[in-house]
């Protein structure tokens, strides 16, 4: 489903990854821990191919970073679902038109829409919440309807880019709870977070952001509470 062979990968000439090697298989949930400006955002922007390797290979959902060209790239993106910690709803429409809009841009058939719409809001318990104003809702609430448009086109990735940074603990927790539901369906899920206790609570492949690489990592508790341990190499 989705490999990284030998990449390099840099923001701003800031070398983040080096010489990276990566397999994530169909059906995985995997979290990437790491500092803030650890590289966690520029490894997710990679996959939807925002950014480009400056070495190597990426490969997700069929596509090459090595032969993808620009006009395949929405192709690409219309099987990723991508859900950041600030929202990005359209507070001048109600929650089922954000979720409309989506499919509208990818030519959905009319038709299909309300019937794809309603299914992705059941999917995050908030098909009541169809005709209100984003603005109305509480944050947690907002990043379940930031999930549902992710999902609303049926994608094979869901990816996670600190989708808990804006919550408390425990909306934190249930926002955890629906992308593991989403993971269950079949759906692969990569959700990069500094939230330790997060990934504490609900364990899964775990990798590390370390020294322009990415380790498999457990967590153990500590002192100051839980903090990732090294145990391999991905190299």
């Amino acid at each position: 489903m989705i490999s990284f062979i030998d990449v390099d990968l840099e923001l701003d000439k800031k070398q983040l990854f080096k010489n990276l090697n990566l397999t994530i298989e169909r059906d995985e949930l995997v979290y990437i821990v790491g500092k803030s400006g650890s590289g966690k955002t520029t490894l997710l922007k990679s996959l939807y191919m925002d950014v480009r390797p400056k070495r190597g290979e990426i490969s997700i959902a069929g596509y090459s970073s090595r032969t993808i060209k620009k006009r395949q790239i929405p192709l690409l993106r219309r099987k990723l679902g991508i859900v950041f910690q600030e929202f990005r709803l359209l507070e001048d429409r109600n929650v089922y038109d954000n979720l409309a809009f989506v499919l509208k841009v990818t030519g959905t058939k009319e038709k299909l829409i309300t019937e794809k719409v309603m299914h992705a809001l059941d999917s995050v318990g908030l098909e009541h919440a169809a005709k209100l104003m984003p603005l109305r809702l509480s944050g947690g609430e907002q990043q379940r309807i930031s999930i549902a448009r992710a999902l609303v086109r049926e994608p094979l990735v869901i990816l996670a880019d600190e989708p808990t940074g804006n919550l408390d603990p425990d909306t934190s927790l249930e926002i955890l709870d629906y992308l593991k539901r989403i993971n269950q369906k079949g759906i692969v899920v990569i959700i990069g977070t500094h939230d330790y206790e997060l990934v504490r609570h609900s364990p899964s492949r775990t990798l590390q952001i370390k020294d322009m690489n990415l380790l498999e990592t457990t967590m153990e508790h500590s002192a100051t509470g839980y903090r990732p341990v090294e145990c391999n190499s991905l190299l």
